[in-house]
């Protein structure tokens, strides 16, 4: 994963009201949540809600698609599966086991469109 990509997403998730958008969004699954919904259950005002999501949007952490007059947003789990992945790569000098943590996400390649149903 380049080092910007993976600059950008954490600087989007360096934000506590994109990060309760992000965990949302990751909880909802891979149909994601209309944009009105996220608002509502974080209580955020969509004008401030906007600005949030084209920030995550743009770090390739969300993915959106528009459903009639909807947009749904959901996490790009491919990319949030490499950033994990870039971030322990090397952890315990590549022995993750030797340290307790998880092994690494499989490394994927950088999606954003919308899954298929």
């Amino acid at each position: 994963m380049d080092k910007q990509i993976v600059i950008t997403a954490l600087a989007a998730l360096a934000h506590d009201t994109r990060l309760s958008i992000f965990r949302l969004l990751v909880q909802a699954g891979p149909e994601g949540v209309t944009a009105g919904r996220i608002g509502e259950a974080l209580e955020i005002p969509l004008g401030t809600l906007s600005f949030h999501l084209k920030e995550l949007s743009r770090s390739g952490l969300l993915g959106s698609r528009q459903e009639s007059r909807f947009i749904w947003y959901f996490a790009n789990y491919p990319t949030m599966n490499e950033l994990i992945g870039y971030l322990t790569e090397n952890c315990c000098r590549g022995q993750p086991e030797a340290c307790g943590a998880p092994c690494p996400p499989k490394k994927t390649t950088r999606s954003t469109k919308a899954p298929t149903a």
